[in-house]
């Protein structure tokens, strides 16, 4: 099996996370279910001492229309594929412009945009064991139950691209900072947000060393420069601590923290 040496510290969106040999899926391969499979990073905090990680090859990133569907390969950044719908007139994907990842996690964690999510429009997934239709699948907010690399995913197509749905999102996400960070540190518990809970129990701006609860948005954790993967936690422990204390609220990671100590810990 074919290995790619990353530093995590300038590939993941909150620069954080040593040098780490990382597997590359190819087709054929069975023995995935021995690592975690990574995509763009860009809502991973990456830690001391990660699983064994893998990602998949060059060859899933790619866009077609086959059958009067979209199939995308499952390591296609969400930008490409943004660019592709514009210029084929593809309406239902403008949410991607401002979502950035490749499509394999966008789906596994459902990803979205308010009411806009990835899988409005799926129709199956495929993974080294077959063909899965979207009633197969259990999905909800920010979540799946896939368990297996999500190869390619087909769509029903629709045209007529929205260039008012793209500045809609452009705004939505205009209040989020562009300091480095892994986006949305926790799901937004029902009927609130986990944003005005971290500012209510006085976290907002909070910093320990370069990591800090954003002055912008108090829900994006950002790394001021050397933000170190025990900074991180010790916010996220701290957020989770007083919004329980105060409100009785657990607040699930949105991040998905890479590291044997906390792996598949949702309350930290």
């Amino acid at each position: 099996m074919q290995k790619k040496s990353i530093n995590f510290k300038n590939y993941s969106s909150f620069k954080i996370g040593g040098v780490f040999d990382v597997a590359l899926f190819e087709n054929g391969d069975t023995n995935y279910k021995d690592f975690y499979l990574i995509g763009a990073c860009n809502n991973t905090l990456v830690g001391n001492n990660p699983p064994p990680l893998m990602m998949l090859s060059k060859d899933f990133d790619y866009i077609k229309i086959e059958d009067n569907q979209l199939k995308i390969g499952g390591a296609t950044p969400s930008g490409k594929i943004a660019s592709f719908c514009k210029k084929n007139n593809i309406t239902n994907f403008e949410f991607l412009s401002h979502l950035p990842g490749k499509l394999g996690g966008l789906v596994y964690m459902n990803a979205g945009l308010k009411e806009h999510e990835i899988f409005n429009n799926l129709v199956d997934i495929t993974t080294p064991s077959g063909t899965k239709i979207k009633d197969t699948i259990e999905y909800g907010y920010r979540y799946t139950n896939i368990k297996e690399p999500i190869l390619e995913t087909s769509f029903s197509l629709e045209y007529g691209f929205d260039e008012k749905k793209v500045q809609m999102f452009k705004e939505m996400r205009s209040n989020q900072p562009s300091t480095p960070s892994a986006g949305s540190c926790f799901k937004n518990p029902q009927g609130d947000y986990a944003g005005r809970l971290i500012e209510a129990v006085g976290l907002k701006g909070k910093r320990v060393g370069d990591m800090a609860f954003s002055e912008e948005h108090a829900n994006f954790l950002v790394n001021y420069g050397n933000g170190t993967f025990e900074d991180a936690i010790t916010l996220i422990k701290e957020a989770q601590k007083r919004v329980k204390e105060q409100f009785e609220i657990d607040l699930k990671c949105e991040i998905v923290i890479l590291d044997k100590e906390y792996l598949n810990k949702k309350i930290l």
